[in-house]
């Protein structure tokens, strides 16, 4: 196998610079933002966790992959042209992955994490979970090796991803030139992607090419009209870093365990979305956009303004 190294690791001194850089301007008033620094340090003591237990826990994933490589019928060379297929394809595999991510519980109480903060700034892309492989989404990557690519290699493009869509966690960029928008993944369609307005919930899965969201019936454009409001739609209330990263772990298992013994119900809470219930009181989000919906077209029944979003929870 050849060497790649960590974009990640490589980038982090620029992770550092930035941060610092938006913050100071944020607070200066020298740019738009926010930045909280109870909810900026969450974030950033997420980051280093993440970075740690990735490190104890990365020869894991790797060893998978390596394991998985050995039935791929052919091994594609090192070459450029593997390497940018590696990386459009990858792409590919972490739209589903990230929809996944938010339609199965299981796989959503590791990614909450990332989602859990009310602010949208350059910390919020640090804020990731700590899970390490326990979840098993990163091995929804492990077709990319069957079909024959390195396994450092598809670690190494999943560090450009992820290096990637570190600066689209930001409000001081508006929008990208029009070009750019409809191909790429842009701070824009991300803080779409990161708000709890029902009118946004679930959209814009996108890494890198926010085309895959056009494909599959996931895209929303930001609408000037309705500003993002960002976190989760039941806020942890949180700054604690143990508790942002496994909340939602408790609380599947807590539900489970009201459950009493129903191995076929525990079973339908993992698979099923976030806010799913066995009684059908269901919270998912398409249950709070119909609700949404609902009075929407009411209040235009009635001749007055269809109210704004606020976060009741």
């Amino acid at each position: 196998m050849t060497e790649f190294p960590s974009p990640v690791l490589f980038a982090v001194p620029f992770f550092i610079i930035t941060i610092l850089g938006e913050w100071w301007a944020v607070r200066t008033g020298r740019l738009n933002g926010h930045y909280g620094t109870k909810d900026a340090f969450a974030s950033i003591a997420m980051g280093l966790g993440n970075v740690a237990i990735n490190a104890l826990t990365s020869a894991i994933g790797l060893a998978v992959f390596i394991y998985f490589s050995q039935f791929s019928p052919f091994h594609l060379p090192p070459t450029w042209w593997t390497l940018a297929l590696a990386f459009v394809l990858y792409d590919f595999v972490y739209y589903w992955k990230h929809r996944f991510a938010h339609r199965m519980r299981w796989f959503w109480m590791e990614h909450v994490t990332h989602h859990s903060s009310e602010e949208y700034n350059l910390t919020t892309a640090v804020r990731q979970p700590w899970f390490g492989p326990l979840s098993g989404l990163t091995f929804l990557g492990i077709p990319l090796v069957l079909i024959g690519f390195d396994p450092l290699m598809v670690f190494f493009v999943a560090g450009l991803n992820l290096v990637y869509q570190y600066w689209i966690h930001t409000r001081v960029i508006d929008r990208m030139p029009a070009w750019f928008e409809a191909v790429m993944n842009t701070p824009s369609h991300h803080r779409v992607h990161h708000a709890t307005n029902p009118k946004y919930l679930d959209m814009n899965y996108a890494g890198v090419f926010i085309i895959w969201d056009k494909m599959f019936g996931t895209f929303i454009e930001e609408d000037p009209d309705e500003e993002p409001v960002y976190g989760i739609v039941k806020p942890i209330n949180s700054y604690n870093p143990i508790w942002i990263a496994y909340h939602e772990m408790i609380a599947l298992i807590r539900d489970c365990i009201s459950d009493g013994f129903a191995p076929v119900c525990w079973f339908m809470r993992i698979i099923k979305p976030p806010g799913w219930s066995p009684d059908g009181q269901h919270s998912c989000s398409e249950d709070i956009r119909r609700e949404w919906l609902a009075q929407q077209a009411a209040a235009i029944e009635r001749g007055e303004k269809a109210p704004a979003y606020i976060r009741t929870g």
